[in-house]
C-alpha cells in the first residue's frame, strides 16, 4: 500500500556568509518531508511491513526531491540523513520500521553510491515537534566536516495518526570546517568509514 501522503514539503538552506567570512560557493542543505498516515495509529501489530514498504517508496522520493531542490546531479550529493516523528497513536517502533530496513537504498540511488551508513533520528510527538535530521557524508563517515545536521518541524504535524518523515541531502560540509580529520579529496568511499 503506497504512503497516504497529507503535506509534502521542500526546502533548500543555503549558507553565504558565516562569522564575517565569506563562503563561497555556498554551502547548501536541502530537506524533504513527508507528513504521512500511519496505518497502525492506535494498534499494536507484530508485524510492520507497511511501513517498512513506505519507507523505501519514501527514500527514492524524498531523496530526489532533494537532489532536484539542489539544482546538483546525483553524485554531486556529499552528505544525507533521515529522521521521523511518530504521532501520539502510534509508537517509536513505527519510527524505525520507515527509517531502517529499506530506506536506505533508494536514497543512496538518489544521491549515488552512499558507502557510509544514513544517519538518523526519531521521536514521538505532537504538531510543531521539531527533531535534528543528522548529516553526515555518503560515502564515508569520518569525514568530519560533514557532522551536521538540519531541523525539521511542520506546524501541524505530526497529527495523533499521522508520522513526520524527513530526509535532507547536501551539496557541501559545514561553513568554515577546520577541525581536522579526513579530508574529502582523501575520500576512498569503499567501506564506508573513510
Amino acid at each position: 500500500m503506497p504512503a497516504q501522503i497529507r503535506k509534502l514539503i521542500v526546502s533548500v538552506e543555503e549558507t553565504r556568509l558565516e562569522m564575517g567570512q565569506p563562503i563561497a560557493p555556498a554551502t547548501r542543505r536541502a530537506l524533504a518531508i513527508a507528513v504521512i498516515a500511519n496505518p497502525y495509529a492506535g494498534r499494536y501489530a507484530p508485524q510492520l511491513d507497511e511501513l517498512i514498504a513506505i519507507g523505501e517508496e519514501l527514500g527514492g522520493l524524498l531523496g530526489e526531491r532533494c537532489v532536484q531542490a539542489l539544482g546538483i546531479a546525483p553524485g554531486q550529493a556529499q552528505s544525507y540523513g533521515k529522521a521521523a516523528i511518530v504521532g501520539e497513536n502510534g509508537e517509536l517502533e513505527h519510527a524505525a520500521a520507515i527509517l531502517h530496513p529499506k530506506l536506505g537504498a533508494p536514497l543512496r540511488v538518489a544521491v549515488e553510491k552512499g558507502a557510509a551508513l544514513v544517519p538518523s533520528a526519531k521521536k514521538m510527538g505532537t504538531m510543531g515537534t521539531a527533531i535534528d535530521v543528522p548529516l553526515g557524508h555518503k560515502d564515508a563517515a569520518f569525514v568530519r566536516s560533514h557532522f551536521d545536521a538540519i531541523e525539521a518541524r511542520v506546524g501541524d504535524a505530526p497529527r495523533a495518526n499521522e508520522i513526520v518523515v524527513a530526509v535532507a541531502v547536501t551539496d557541501s560540509g559545514r561553513p568554515l570546517p577546520r577541525i581536522g580529520g579526513l579530508q574529502t579529496h582523501e575520500i576512498k568511499g569503499v567501506d564506508g568509514l573513510r
